[in-house]
């Protein structure tokens, strides 16, 4: 690891110093937002642009670590929000409505790949990168799928059908928009009867 810049104060470890990289390139893109090159977090670095090549060979890796953490982040904070619930319903709305208001400030995740620099569920909500992250999520969520009969096949068409709606919603969020309560009510009513068990047997 070289220690040469940083600020004069240069990371302890190789982990460190990625870490903070991507806390510098989230910086940039706060600062920047889409026109943030990999020049820029060499200058809040307080580097060249070859220590950040060092540890992130491509610009694209260096996007794609800090959309990863990014993306850890929302989850972590979704699941902690649901975390005392337990309707299975209850989960997804109450989740849906925490990510609706989320998303929208989410800008890190514009940066992970096969997305671009744009909304992650305006133009790429069935993409495979959402769709991964859906899946992270719904499988770390206090719903225990397996004795509700889904499979990882209905998990993914979940996770599809919820991806969908949280993108129209953000698209077109209504005229006027409803508030938080309001889109609550509204997806107890229309969301709520599809999460139910699906095997023939399944006990509810």
């Amino acid at each position: 690891m070289r220690t040469h810049g940083w600020n004069g104060s240069p990371p302890k470890s190789d982990d460190e110093a990625r870490a903070r990289i991507v806390a510098a390139t989230m910086a940039c893109v706060d600062r920047y937002g889409a026109k943030t090159g990999l020049a820029d977090v060499a200058t809040e670095l307080g580097v060249t642009r070859q220590t950040v090549y060092r540890y992130f060979p491509t610009t694209e890796q260096l996007f794609r670590a800090t959309g990863a953490v990014a993306a850890k982040d929302l989850i972590d904070r979704v699941v902690s929000h649901v975390a005392d619930l337990v309707d299975p319903a209850e989960v997804i709305i109450e989740a849906m409505v925490f990510c609706l208001d989320q998303l929208p400030n989410e800008r890190y995740l514009s940066l992970l790949p096969a997305v671009g620099r744009r909304d992650i569920l305006v133009v790429g909500a069935t993409s495979p990168t959402a769709m991964e992250l859906g899946r992270r999520m719904y499988r770390r969520l206090p719903i225990n799928w397996e004795a509700l009969g889904y499979r990882d096949r209905d998990i993914d068409g979940l996770v599809e059908l919820m991806l969908r709606l949280l993108q129209s919603f953000i698209a077109d969020p209504g005229h006027p928009a409803r508030s938080p309560a309001e889109q609550r009510e509204y997806l107890r009513r229309w969301v709520a009867p599809v999460i139910v068990p699906i095997r023939v047997g399944v006990a509810t």
